[in-house]
Parts: structure tokens; C-alpha cells; sequence
């Protein structure tokens, strides 16, 4: 029998009046790879906050390899071996990376920093981890990835022998997120427990042992991942079975207008870029880290500066383009970040769906609150967005905030929408509203250009997918030509697949 390193006996946890979880009770084996699934605001983050002490529970008891504790605190729970790595790392961008991972712990002598030591110390760490962080990298020049190792490699230099990793790879690319997985590996093959919170259901068939799927607060059971499928998985999450991942395609009339026109756009990260959306249809824009597609969606947008060539929407060219006369021209974008460029988490939902259209309800400067909230809400209930419109938009859960972004677009009635990743960070359930509603405002006559890192996301969404490769469009799909294999090997320059266009 496998050696039991964390236990849960009737775990519960309130928020005001969330329940957010319920009678919880799970073992974790030692030295394996356990997954917590389960849909925005099923309980799974809380669990495991809980478990590496960052909040305490209402009622239950928690065992960590048979004896009862009661964390207060991370450093509490730390002191058993066990430590947090959040979706969001800590790092403090002046120091450099290796005197991030010795923060708190460093060697001194005589009241002095010996750095000299701690590179060694640093040094015989990433050995034995099996990965590295260029030492005397600064972390405020580290990308998510780096900054994420750091954040593991402290844990480790702090002698943990269970990690509780939060929704790891949501901010990272393709490759980096396969650098994550194998850091994964390594630390099982160290005799590490890992717990896996995340939303990512091939995350989860990759690399867990035993996954546990969580609903409405409740565990509704855990299982060897080996028996497990994403069609199964999302059917436990959502207590339902997910017929089809994607609504039906509905092809743009042959006639239709051209919601947005670009000829020859050069910018930072993009070349004589040159292409056509039609009012009604999804064109999906693919292509590798670094291919230059959100360069070319904020050059189109008017965030970033052209260098040359023209945008027009609606058939009017666009002689000064910039955000805000995008949005009055009817070109409005979901951006990639919605916590960096999309929400003020501090005002409330209402407020951030209303920021940019606050003319429509003011007279002389005052703001009508009133028809303020109505014009809000009808567009946050057409946008399905769950929560309280009053309350601060950081307390919904990522797809409700991702939602809200959708509803504050649609406060401008636009005719062409750019949405960048439009599904990063949300579960599958959100996944599945948000593409109801790609498709519904498409069948109303909407332009949109897609841009997701997520191949399936485009075969499954769009009628025409373009792809980018060092800035430039460089191949062009349609009809039965989207498949995963011609994106993919459009992207990493192999030859054309039959019937796609060059």
C-alpha cells in the first residue's frame, strides 16, 4: 500500500455565504504526482491553500504522514515540508536569481551577505533539482517560466518534500509549459510530492498518478489518471456530459461586407501583413511563441504604432489610428491579459463593463447610476456572467471575468472584434460559454479575428485560419484544410498539406 504523505477528514471551508469546500476528505501519496480538478469555483484552489497554509478551515482535520496539524500560516505549513509555488510567482525583481531562491535563508558572516557561498549553495541545489535559472539573472528580467523554476528551486533549497503547484502553466507557452512538465517529472523521480491545481485536462493525463475531481465546493471522486479521459474528467467536473466541445460552424454569407480590411501593415513584430475578415465570419490567427501575432492584433487595434500600411473597418480607412478611435470606428479587442490590460479589479463589475461608454449615461459630467446599472446588467445577463455586479470584478471567478470583458465590448455595439486568447485561464465550462458567444455574435454579423494558442480552439471555431511565422502571414486554411497537422506544420515551416492555400 502506498505511503500515505497528506490526509483530509471532512474539510470545509465558508466564504460569507460561499461554501466554497464541503466535507472534503482525499489522501496524497508520497513521491506522486496528485491532480486537483474542477471548474472555476469548484474548490480546488482553496484545497489546496489549505493544505500548504494560506488559509486555515472551518471544520476538519488535516494529517500530514499521520500527525494532525493546524497551519496559520505557509511558514507553518513549510515547516512540515510542504510549500506553495502560485499561478503568479513572488519574486523580487532587484535581486538576482539566485539570491531570490535564498531569500530569508542567506549566508552570512559577520552580519555580511557571503555571495560567494550562496552561488555555491545555488549551484549544488540546481544539480541535484536537474534545472537552472541563470544565476546572476535579475528577477525583473525573467520571464513567468524562470520565475516559476525560482520559486520551486526555494521551496527545495527549504528542504520541501511536497510542492502544491497552482495553475502552473497557465501563463506559459507551449514549449515552456513542457519545460514545467518535466520539472514535474523530476521532482517525482526525487521521491517529491507534487499537488497539481489546475483547469489543464492534459496536464493532468500527462503527468498525475491519481487525480481528484472536485464540483459545487464537494469531491466527486479520485481515481488513477490511467482510467481517465478528458471526456470523462469533463463530464465528472461539469455533472453532465459535454456533447461537443464546439457549436456548429454557420459559414458568412458569400456577399457579406468586409467588417475589417489591412494592407501591407508593418509594425514591431509584423511584416507586410495583408488580410480580409467578413462581417459574420471567425478567422483564426495562429502561429508559434513569438510569430508575431499580438504585435500585429495591437498594430491593427491601434496600441502599438504603424510603421506603414493601412487598416479599414467597415470600409473606411482609418488615417489615425489609436484605441479609442478604433472603438468609435466599431473595432474593439479582448486583450491577451485581462488582469495587465483588460479589468480594474478594484471597481466593481458593473463599473468596468461601463468605463469605456460612461458618455452614454452622463449629462453635464454626472453620471445617471441608475441606467448606468440597467444598461450593465442586461449585457452582463446576455454575456451569462455569474456574481454579484456590485462587487469588486477580482472576486468572480477567470471565466465570469472574462465574460465581463465580453460585456463591456458589447456596451459599444461594435462591428469587428480582435480576441486575443479570449479562453486563457478559464475551465472548460466557461470554455464552452465563451464559444456560444463567439458563434452567436459571428451569426449576428460580427467580425471576428481569433487569436489562440490553442490549435483545437481554431479547427473547432474558425472558417479560415491564417498563420504567422516571423511576423508574416505565411500560409492561409479553409474548409476541411484546418486541421492540427497543416497549422502546425505551417508554423514550423514544413511544406504545405494538400489542398491548403499557400
Amino acid at each position: 500500500m502506498a505511503d500515505t504523505h497528506v490526509e483530509l477528514l471532512g474539510i470545509s471551508k465558508r466564504f460569507g455565504g460561499v461554501q466554497a469546500v464541503a466535507k472534503a476528505s482525499l489522501e496524497i501519496s508520497r513521491g506522486s504526482v496528485h491532480a486537483l480538478v474542477g471548474e472555476n469555483g469548484a474548490g480546488k484552489s482553496t484545497l489546496g491553500k489549505i493544505i500548504a497554509g494560506v488559509i486555515a478551515p472551518d471544520a476538519g482535520e488535516l494529517l500530514v504522514s499521520g500527525a494532525a496539524v493546524a497551519f496559520r500560516s505557509p511558514r507553518e505549513a513549510l515547516a512540515h515540508g510542504i510549500a506553495a509555488v502560485g499561478q503568479e510567482p513572488s519574486i523580487v525583481p532587484s535581486l538576482s536569481a539566485y539570491e531570490n531562491v535564498f531569500l530569508g535563508a542567506e549566508s552570512r558572516r559577520g552580519g555580511f551577505l557571503q555571495r560567494k557561498e550562496l552561488r555555491r549553495r545555488y549551484g549544488e541545489l540546481t544539480e541535484r533539482a536537474g534545472f537552472s535559472v541563470a544565476a546572476r539573472r535579475r528577477g525583473g528580467g525573467l520571464r513567468t517560466a524562470d520565475q516559476q523554476k525560482i520559486e520551486i528551486l526555494r521551496a527545495l533549497s527549504r528542504d520541501a518534500d511536497m510542492l502544491v503547484l497552482d495553475e502552473p502553466t497557465a501563463a506559459l507557452s507551449g514549449p515552456e509549459a513542457k519545460q514545467l512538465h518535466e520539472i514535474v517529472r523530476n521532482l517525482a523521480r526525487l521521491g517529491k510530492t507534487v499537488l497539481l491545481v489546475t483547469h489543464f485536462l492534459r496536464d493532468v493525463l500527462e503527468l498525475a498518478d491519481a487525480v481528484t475531481v472536485m464540483r459545487d465546493g464537494r469531491i466527486v471522486r479520485t481515481s488513477e489518471t490511467a482510467q481517465e479521459s478528458e471526456e470523462t474528467l469533463i463530464g465528472a467536473m461539469l455533472g453532465r456530459s459535454l456533447a461537443s466541445t464546439f457549436p456548429v460552424k454557420r459559414p458568412a454569407a458569400a456577399d457579406a461586407d468586409v467588417a475589417l480590411s489591412v494592407r501591407g501593415l508593418t509594425a514591431v513584430g509584423a511584416s507586410d501583413v495583408s488580410l480580409e475578415v467578413r462581417a459574420g465570419e471567425i478567422v483564426g490567427l495562429a502561429g508559434l511563441v513569438g510569430a508575431g501575432r499580438t504585435e500585429l492584433a495591437r498594430a491593427i487595434y491601434g496600441a502599438d504604432p504603424l510603421q506603414a500600411g493601412e487598416v479599414s473597418v467597415a470600409g473606411r480607412r482609418r488615417a489615425r489610428l489609436s484605441p479609442r478611435r478604433s472603438v468609435e470606428a466599431g473595432l474593439v479587442m479582448l486583450p491577451e491579459s485581462r488582469k495587465d490590460d483588460g479589468l480594474i479589479f478594484a471597481r466593481s463589475v458593473i463599473q468596468n463593463v461601463t468605463v469605456g461608454s460612461l458618455a452614454r449615461f452622463s449629462t453635464l459630467g454626472f453620471v445617471n447610476r441608475s441606467a448606468e446599472r440597467r444598461a450593465a446588467t442586461e449585457v452582463l445577463e446576455r454575456c451569462t456572467v455569474v456574481g454579484r455586479f456590485g462587487a469588486p470584478v477580482g472576486t468572480l471567478s477567470g471565466g465570469n471575468q472574462q465574460k465581463t470583458l465580453f460585456a463591456r465590448m458589447l456596451m459599444r455595439t461594435p462591428r469587428m472584434l480582435i480576441a486575443d486568447e479570449p479562453t486563457r485561464g478559464v475551465d472548460v465550462g466557461a470554455k464552452r460559454a465563451i464559444y456560444e458567444m463567439l458563434a452567436e455574435l459571428a451569426g449576428d454579423g460580427l467580425g471576428i479575428l481569433l487569436i489562440s494558442s490553442e490549435i483545437e480552439e481554431l479547427v473547432g471555431m474558425a472558417h479560415r485560419v491564417l498563420v504567422m511565422r516571423g511576423g508574416r502571414l505565411v500560409r492561409e486554411l479553409a474548409g476541411d484544410a484546418i486541421t492540427e497537422t497543416a497549422i502546425l506544420a505551417a508554423a514550423f515551416d514544413q511544406p504545405a498539406a494538400a489542398g491548403a492555400a499557400a
